[in-house]
């Protein structure tokens, strides 16, 4: 699909500091085009961007921030993931799903497994040796999402369309 729209949970500062630091130490440069992020969804149809403008915002105002929790390292075999543990946000990806039933493409039909990508298309040595190095240091730090956001694919960086704060009283 060509210029297809993805859905991220946006990560709070500090978090987001600390895993750019991780992709920019560990990321082929060559191939780091992009700033830390949790993929909720991969590719949205162009032709759905003003329903995606109208029912993410209606839906980061009627929910609080999702929680999450750092739970330990990924191995994406050629890469290194931080991954967590965030039922709410699970939930969060489910509600938005079930509204955009029928529309979604094959890849967001899996079962999710939240994480940032800090390190991928590289050797399966160097993967296990980032594994081994990070796997004692990551503590299960709790977070909260601050927000949804919104970006248009167009072949490399991703261009920011919209940011949804979550500002709701309703916990998933």
């Amino acid at each position: 699909m060509a210029n297809p729209f993805i859905v991220t949970a946006k990560l709070p500062s500090n978090i987001q500091g600390w895993a750019d630091r991780l992709r920019r130490a560990h990321y082929p440069a060559e191939r780091n085009h992009l700033h830390a992020h949790v993929t909720m969804f991969h590719s949205f149809a162009p032709s759905l961007l003003d329903e995606l403008k109208d029912f993410l915002p209606r839906v980061a105002g009627e929910f609080s921030a999702p929680e999450a929790e750092m739970s330990g390292v990924m191995d994406l075999h050629t890469g290194t993931a931080i991954a967590l543990h965030s039922p709410q946000l699970l939930s969060l990806r489910e509600f938005i799903a079930e509204h955009f039933h029928g529309s979604l493409t094959a890849q967001d039909l899996y079962e999710p497994r939240p994480h940032i990508t800090i390190q991928n298309k590289v050797t399966k040595r160097e993967a296990r040796a980032l594994q081994a190095e990070l796997a004692p240091a990551i503590e299960h730090v709790r977070f909260e999402f601050p927000a949804l956001e919104l970006h248009l694919y167009q072949g490399g960086p991703w261009d920011l369309v919209k940011t949804c704060v979550f500002r709701g009283r309703e916990r998933l």
